[in-house]
């Protein structure tokens, strides 16, 4: 009988990207998975504790090239970080929702990675306490959120599903997205200029002492 013994963990991630990329996140089941590689659905919780943890694998290889410190400036790292994030979440169908997933999951060590170094860069910019964080995740949401619209697209436009104002939506996105990124970039920098909160909640009125 075969046993998930015979096959390393890495095997298992690299036939659960494959299965991804062909059929999409959908039917990336545990059943089909154990299947493709000749064990029963219960071998694979050798390598896994659950189907989470298999996706957290999944999403830690497609960002296998996007969680690089970069260097420079705080501005160029951020938008160095997106852009590298987007690029490998556009590498596999379905990334960006599987990524998603794994990150709201808490499963993603990769993902953790990236929200650190834009926490790092955010603080640099001058962004104190725990907004540097806010704003670290609000750029992540913005790219999680872009490309995930964006796969949705071309997905529908490949089969013609698109109405033709929807599908003028899948032209440039390269612009579209830098054109947005630099919009939080910009914000991030004009917040810090002239935050006088000391770690007030933005959106909380302060009451008058």
């Amino acid at each position: 009988m075969h046993t998930a013994r015979r096959h390393a963990r890495s095997d298992v991630v690299d036939k659960a990207v494959q299965l991804l990329d062909e059929y999409g996140i959908a039917d990336l089941t545990m059943r089909r998975l154990a299947r493709e590689l000749g064990l029963t659905p219960g071998a694979l919780y050798w390598h896994f504790a659950d189907k989470q943890a298999l996706l957290g694998a999944v999403a830690d290889r497609i960002l296998a090239s996007a969680a690089t410190a970069p260097d420079g400036r705080w501005a160029d790292r951020v938008q160095l970080l997106c852009v590298g994030l987007r690029d490998a979440l556009l590498s596999t169908t379905d990334g960006a929702e599987l990524v998603s997933a794994s990150f709201a999951a808490g499963k993603s060590e990769r993902m953790a990675e990236i929200l650190d170094r834009l926490t790092a860069a955010a603080a640099e910019a001058g962004i104190d306490g725990s907004h540097a964080d806010l704003a670290a995740r609000s750029v992540l949401y913005y790219v999680l959120g872009f490309t995930a619209d964006e796969q949705s697209r071309l997905q529908w436009d490949a089969v013609g599903a698109l109405a033709d104002d929807q599908s003028v939506m899948t032209t440039d996105p390269n612009g579209r997205f830098t054109f947005g990124l630099r919009l939080l970039v910009d914000g991030m920098a004009t917040h810090a200029a002239a935050s006088g909160d000391h770690g007030v909640d933005p959106g909380v009125s302060v009451p008058a002492s």
